[in-house]
């Protein structure tokens, strides 16, 4: 059979394997998937810290950032406020990963900060999470120092230990630390489901680069609607970890 012109070859094989593999719906089932919330933090989410302390020293253009700033505010986080809570109702782990060094000095940090001269320390305004999609309870929070939270930190042993085999991703940047985690987290084996209207970037045009790369290859990409839809579909029993434990 002829590949139409620019269609991928690829695709159906990757779409069987990874997109559409019948496992999403068994992991959810039994509770052996995470949602893994990135860097929700007021480091590079929140006006007046960290990346976007003021407007004159930000390399990124105003125009940008109201465009980051606004789907944030309307869009990402009340979807992620309301995924977590879909998330902890079913009983199922919500995982936050931040940028925050061991040190006070970030002499830690991995190379690629260092040169970025980016540090969120530990106790610092700018390693908080934002109130809207903070921890809640005994959460696992993962802290890394590079774009990849699999290359450098113990996520993978964490979520084996935990049995986790599918992953909800959400998060900021679209098309750096959550693309990174997604690519690197199908790799290490895991279904990963990408919440589109959970993510944000600098600009509609990388957001949707990255959604382009990762569709169809390395992981399912839904809207908050249909993924919590999914949850409701598919996982069953006790509606929180306490009573699951029971």
């Amino acid at each position: 059979m002829a590949i139409p012109p620019h269609e991928d070859p690829l695709k159906q094989i990757y779409r069987d394997s990874f997109v559409e593999n019948p496992k999403h719906q068994t992991d959810l089932s039994n509770r052996d998937t995470a949602l893994l919330c990135i860097d929700m933090q007021y480091l590079d989410a929140a006006e007046g810290y960290g990346l976007f302390k003021d407007y004159e020293s930000s390399p990124i253009p105003l125009e940008e950032m109201r465009y980051y700033f606004d789907r944030l505010k309307e869009t990402v986080l009340p979807n992620v406020h309301n995924l977590q809570n879909c998330f902890r109702m079913h009983g199922m782990e919500v995982i936050h990963v931040r940028i925050q060094s061991l040190t006070q000095d970030g002499r830690d940090r991995s190379k690629g900060h260092k040169r970025l001269e980016l540090h969120a320390a530990p106790g610092s305004g700018d390693a908080c999470f934002l109130e809207e999609v903070a921890p809640v309870g005994d959460e696992i929070i993962i802290n890394k120092t590079a774009s990849g939270v699999f290359s450098s930190t113990n996520l993978h042993y964490v979520l084996n230990n935990l049995g986790i085999s599918s992953l909800y991703v959400v998060g900021v940047y679209t098309n750096e630390c959550v693309e990174t985690t997604v690519r690197a987290a199908c790799d290490l084996g895991y279904l990963v489901t990408m919440v589109d209207d959970c993510c944000a970037t600098q600009t509609p045009e990388l957001h949707e680069a990255s959604l382009k790369t990762l569709r169809n290859r390395y992981a399912r990409i839904v809207d908050t609607v249909e993924a919590m839809e999914d949850i409701e579909q598919y996982v069953k029993g006790p509606n929180s970890l306490a009573e699951a434990a029971e």
